[in-house]
């Protein structure tokens, strides 16, 4: 159990509102639960899938669509951290002055913010697209060229 106890905000009706998978939603709430104050957290995908129950591609996933969210950013391989407005904090001063210096752009209290997000989806999900589509035309490529060889080959008697 966690002995943080204070948050700088209580943002249930915010995440509500962004519509995440809920496999995100369930990631989320185990990195809280695991944070260190300040919202640090030391934990590969493969723990956290195993925590949750959650193959690593559906880890993955989640945690993408965190970062677009802005809920949680990755520092580096097995390290990540929560929004300063969700994570935990021993002192509710300390939570204030996490807050204060974030950039505005990633604070929950912006205007825009459920509206960023959805941005932020719909331009990931373009660029799937065009990765599918690239795929797609260099498969079709190689099939073409493979027939073209196949055409030219003839038995020799």
């Amino acid at each position: 159990m966690s002995a943080l106890k204070w948050a700088a905000t209580n943002a249930d009706s915010l995440l509500a509102d962004l519509d995440l998978p809920p496999a995100a939603y369930r990631a989320l709430l185990k990195l809280r639960a695991r944070s260190e104050p300040g919202g640090r957290i030391a934990m590969d995908q493969a723990t956290l899938g195993e925590l949750l129950g959650l193959s690593r591609p559906s880890v993955n996933a989640a945690l993408r669509s965190l970062e677009l969210a802005k809920l949680v950013k990755k520092v580096r391989n097995g390290v990540y951290q929560i929004n300063p407005m969700l994570a935990g904090y021993t002192r509710p001063e300390d939570a204030e002055d996490a807050v204060r210096v974030m950039p505005k752009a990633d604070r929950l209290d912006n205007k825009g913010y459920v509206a960023s997000y959805h941005k932020a989806v719909a331009a990931y999900q373009d660029q799937l697209a065009e990765q599918r589509k690239k795929r797609a035309a260099v498969a079709a490529a190689k099939k073409a060229a493979t027939e073209k060889r196949r055409g030219s080959l003839h038995a020799v008697g």
